[in-house]
């Protein structure tokens, strides 16, 4: 039986616009983080894509992100399965957009294990709406400059 799989990864390597930004110092949170604190989730093609854990507590920003692994068996409707959730570091929180990173190693071993964190960037487009961007894929080249990102959705409130 011939399968074919995607990540959603990939996705996001396509999404996004190329921006550069101002490091935050890491874990710190703007006063009005709030905005920000929630669980997000994104869809692709009608499926769970990402979801995205945001905390604030004692004024340190933290979290965690998992990403759904899509497949679909020959003959088979598209299937959405949830990967293993990854912690978030360095995240930074300024105006409306959230900078994080995650690490790659455990992606698609052998290959990622000595990868380097890889970057994103949640842009808040409105109350409780905006759009994830792996900016590192869009560093390399390999995303697409035009688009704000996968949407995604506050869930929470």
């Amino acid at each position: 039986m011939r399968i074919e799989d995607a990540f959603l990864c990939i996705v996001l390597a396509a999404a996004g616009a190329h921006s550069q930004f101002a490091a935050p110092k890491a874990g710190t949170a703007a006063p009005d983080a709030s905005a920000i604190v929630g669980v997000w989730r994104g869809q692709t093609d009608g499926l769970p894509g990402v979801a995205l854990t945001i905390t604030n507590e004692s004024g340190t920003l933290s979290g965690a992100i998992l990403f759904y692994f899509h497949r679909r068996e020959d003959g088979q409707p598209w299937a959405s399965t949830p990967g293993i959730p990854e912690p978030l570091f360095n995240l930074g929180f300024i105006g409306k957009t959230l900078t994080f990173q995650v690490s790659h190693r455990r992606a698609h071993p052998p290959r990622t294990l000595n990868d380097p964190p890889v970057t994103f960037r949640l842009s808040l487009s409105g109350a409780n709406n905006g759009g994830l961007t792996n900016e590192s894929e869009l560093r390399s080249g390999r995303g697409n400059a035009g688009s704000s990102g996968l949407p995604i959705v506050r869930t929470d409130y």
